[in-house]
């Protein structure tokens, strides 16, 4: 459990506890039903994290979008778009392990996070990480409910794959880059979690 979601949890508990004491039942029950799901958002399972060599593996739960070529700072690159609902887990994780060689933050707008604009206009948090003999870039997203990014780590920081880097309330998109000659392992529609399935294994 992320320990902001007792802060989050802490109001909307209150305020059932408040009518229960009032013998208001109903609106006490939604209350407390409300509390318990923001508990339930904030939730950071354990995960198994792969150790095949070169693998990348997802930085986040969620169902994949798309699976497509592009460019990324005028190198071709595969790209993989997860989109997060409010019912998935929402804590962040390394793709590979690596230094974090770049991070960028740009504001920007609240697209539904499921649309391909939010990839170009949504509020975002680039990481370019170093290591395993490549560079892999993340993206965390922000979408339309989701209004807050966190990132916990630092320029320069040394990461394990699967580690917790941050997460993104409340509904949002992550993205993974990577170098073309990796062979992807999941497919548009497919679910995945965070830290234990892998997204693409080198050649």
């Amino acid at each position: 459990m992320i320990r902001t979601g007792f802060y989050f949890a802490a109001g909307p508990g209150l305020v059932g506890a408040l009518f229960a004491w009032l013998g208001w039942w109903g609106p006490a029950v939604l209350f407390f039903a409300l509390a318990a799901f923001v508990l339930f958002f904030f939730r950071d399972p354990e995960r198994a994290v792969p150790t095949a060599p070169g693998a990348i593996v997802s930085p986040a739960d969620g169902r994949v979008l798309t699976v497509d070529q592009t460019s990324l700072e005028g190198r071709s690159q595969t790209r993989i778009s997860i989109f997060l609902s409010v019912f998935d887990v929402h804590v962040n994780r390394a793709p590979i392990a690596g230094r974090i060689g770049a991070v960028q933050y740009r504001p920007g707008r609240f697209h539904v996070a499921s649309r391909e604009a939010a990839s170009r206009e949504n509020e975002q948090n680039e990481v370019a990480l170093e290591g395993e003999g490549t560079r892999v870039v993340f993206r965390q997203i922000a979408g339309i409910l989701a209004r807050r990014i966190e990132f916990w780590k630092r320029l320069g920081d040394q990461l394990e794959r699967g580690q917790r880097v941050g997460m993104i309330r409340f509904g949002s998109r992550t993205e993974v880059f990577f170098e073309p000659h990796y062979r992807v392992q999941v497919r548009p529609g497919e679910h995945v979690k965070g830290g234990a399935t892998i997204l693409a294994i080198r050649e």
